[in-house]
């Protein structure tokens, strides 16, 4: 009777700690999610900043001095990020590196619902800054958005 337990403990070991591989397996390694975060924000942020600070304002001392500039500047960007996750399930920087953004628990393309959820994550993060290093101390990687809206950023092969 023992020896039927210490393989039924072994066994469900054995399956955990393979889940809890392959789960470090399927995340995309840190170096390559800030370079494509740097290339959305480049790519995306960097135009709509300077059409809303010479175009649609009279310069950067407007665009400083205006706090809800700033902020719709971050809605609209946010809102483009989530039309990517949603539709596509990368932005131009995550598909630039093949990474992909996927539930964690279908393995498909996020819904509506959870890119918000995650964005605004994102938002809250980068606000307090400690949050933003949480992936440094993780085994799995994970961000705080992530980690809050059930999420993972995969390597996908190239095409």
């Amino acid at each position: 009777m023992r020896k039927r337990e210490n393989v039924k403990t072994k066994t469900a070991n054995a399956k955990s700690s393979q889940k809890n591989t392959l789960t470090l397996e399927i995340c995309a390694p840190i170096p390559p999610r800030i370079k494509a975060f740097i290339v959305d924000m480049f790519m995306i942020m960097m135009p709509l900043a300077y059409l809303t600070t010479y175009v649609f304002m009279n310069g950067k001392d407007d665009f400083q001095g205006n706090e809800e500039a700033r902020w719709s500047l971050s809605l609209i960007y946010g809102l483009i990020i989530i039309i990517f996750w949603v539709i596509k399930g990368q932005t131009p920087g995550l598909r630039a590196y093949n990474l992909k953004l996927i539930d964690e628990k279908t393995k498909e393309r996020i819904s509506l619902l959870k890119a918000t959820a995650r964005y605004l994550c994102f938002l809250f993060s980068a606000m307090t800054i400690v949050l933003a290093f949480l992936p440094f101390f993780r085994k799995d990687k994970k961000t705080f958005q992530d980690v809050v809206s059930h999420t993972l950023v995969i390597q996908t092969s190239p095409n």
